[in-house]
């Protein structure tokens, strides 16, 4: 498989409608791989095609300890609850953002093998199944946002210099 380059705001296809996976062949799970390769090299709790410039209603979300949810063709049958997050993007780096969230989603799909599946998920996943979601219909998370003010620049992470052995006496 192959680490993707990651579409970055302002890229039109963050905008658009992705369309639906008719045949889900060799094409598509290599493009799973290649995404679920992606997303662990970039850190991300998820990842949607048209991030990776593939204009396909399919995501990946990281779920620790367990294997990868992919959900090819997925929508959000149900919502829960409501919560304030701090959410960022790897398709908007360096800056995170207040928006509201689900407590709670139920979404369904296919997964890899065209089989439909339900997930229930909660907090963090729920969050991610939603992200990845408004992904594949243009949305980014700064849509979500009351306000500029919710969006905040993140500072870049400083290394400390080393100590020089002169400078320890």
């Amino acid at each position: 498989m192959a680490v993707l380059p990651i579409r970055k705001a302002p890229d039109p296809i963050l905008r658009q409608k992705a369309k639906r996976v008719t045949s889900i062949d060799r094409s598509v799970k290599k493009l799973i791989g290649d995404m679920r390769d992606t997303m662990h090299a970039a850190s991300g709790a998820g990842l949607a095609a048209p991030q990776v410039g593939v204009s396909l209603r399919l995501i990946v979300i990281y779920v620790p300890e367990k294997e990868d949810i992919v959900l090819i063709n997925p929508s959000i049958v149900r919502k829960k609850g409501e919560r304030t997050v701090t959410e960022g993007c790897l398709s908007v780096p360096g800056y995170v953002g207040e928006i509201t969230r689900s407590v709670e989603v139920t979404a369904k799909g296919l997964d890899q093998d065209g089989r439909e599946i339900r997930i229930k998920a909660k907090e963090l996943t729920a969050e991610a199944l939603e992200h990845e979601i408004d992904h594949i219909n243009g949305v980014l998370y700064i849509d979500h946002l009351e306000s500029p003010d919710k969006l905040r620049k993140l500072e870049p992470q400083r290394i400390p210099s080393k100590i020089k052995s002169d400078d320890a006496s």
